[in-house]
């Protein structure tokens, strides 16, 4: 009896110096978050939805959080092996980051929450299943196009061509739905207001510099960056090529305007992040997503850069500056 009283004692204190060692209490909750590449502007969005966790009280510096950071580089092979093993780990709930990385992680986890930022809403991404719903685990915050006829409305409120017909470009990515929606929006809203819009296709950043030198022979007054994967992996190259054409980029995502780009209307990625981070630390709290769905996304804001104003002549009324 005192020899099982004794076994009893040592088990007992090899489970606490094994909880002591591993550093994680039994209820700190873990959390995988995978982005598709990295990028500048899309980053803010991992930072933002880590903010919202620590604001209600999950943090690992503080112990009440453990937090897996994953990113795939930009390559689909990595992407699936991220998928696989956030499969293999006990994991409370998963965030996603673009497009990719939430198709990739919804096509695979079905038994944790997933929660979207920086991505298109489930409609837009053929997401919904016969009934019309998007899958039971996915949450977080999504957007959908109508914002995007305000932001290329920029255009043609701020530039004044030499000829009677405004022409902008644009490069879209014909493999993302959303980015193949957007660039057929914007067809049809350049005819409704006069614009002549130049279009090509790509399917990865790598082909950004050849497609690009190719639409600025066209003649264009603006670019439009599309909000597109692509669009946000070459940024600088699409940029570079047409500063050294003096064609100035507008786009609807305010970190690119951070980037170089002239101005924006669009969503505030890092606000994007922490509005799905809020989402998710709501979950961790009652352990229910009964009354969670994916979200529109909230903030949206006028920015421009003053430099690239100043470079092109242009001026922005009820615009926020960038910080220089």
């Amino acid at each position: 009896m005192m020899k099982m009283y004794y076994s009893l004692i040592t088990l007992s204190v090899s489970l606490l110096f094994f909880t002591c060692q591993s550093g994680k209490r039994p209820e700190t909750p873990t959390v995988g978050f995978v982005e598709a590449f990295e990028d500048a502007t899309i980053s803010q969005a991992y930072r933002g939805f880590v903010a919202a966790l620590r604001d209600s009280g999950y943090s690992e510096d503080a112990g009440t959080l453990e937090l897996i950071h994953r990113n795939a580089q930009g390559d689909a092979s990595t992407l699936n092996q991220i998928i696989s093993y956030f499969n293999s780990q006990a994991l409370d709930l998963v965030g996603t980051s673009t497009t990719l990385a939430t198709v990739a992680a919804i096509q695979r986890i079905h038994d944790v929450p997933v929660f979207q930022t920086v991505t298109a809403m489930p409609d837009i991404l053929g997401l919904q299943g016969t009934d019309g719903l998007p899958p039971a685990n996915l949450f977080g915050t999504g957007e959908n196009l109508n914002y995007i006829d305000t932001s290329f409305a920029v255009i043609t409120e701020t530039i004044k061509p030499a000829g009677n017909q405004l022409t902008v470009g644009m490069i879209y990515n014909q493999s993302e739905p959303q980015s193949v929606d957007a660039y057929e929006r914007l067809g049809k809203l350049a005819g409704q207001l006069g614009v002549r819009l130049v279009a090509l296709p790509l399917n990865s950043s790598a082909e950004a510099q050849l497609v690009i030198r190719s639409l600025l022979s066209n003649n264009i007054d603006a670019f439009f960056a599309n909000p597109d994967n692509t669009v946000f992996a070459a940024f600088e190259v699409i940029l570079k090529n047409c500063s050294d054409k003096g064609v100035p980029v507008f786009t609807s995502e305010a970190g690119l305007v951070a980037r170089g780009a002239v101005a924006a209307y669009g969503a505030d990625i890092y606000q994007w992040g922490y509005q799905s981070g809020a989402q998710a630390a709501t979950y961790l709290k009652s352990g229910s997503a009964a009354d969670l769905k994916v979200d529109l996304v909230k903030t949206r804001k006028r920015v421009y850069n003053p430099e690239a104003a100043h470079t092109y002549g242009l001026t922005f009324t009820g615009f926020e500056a960038v910080p220089e």
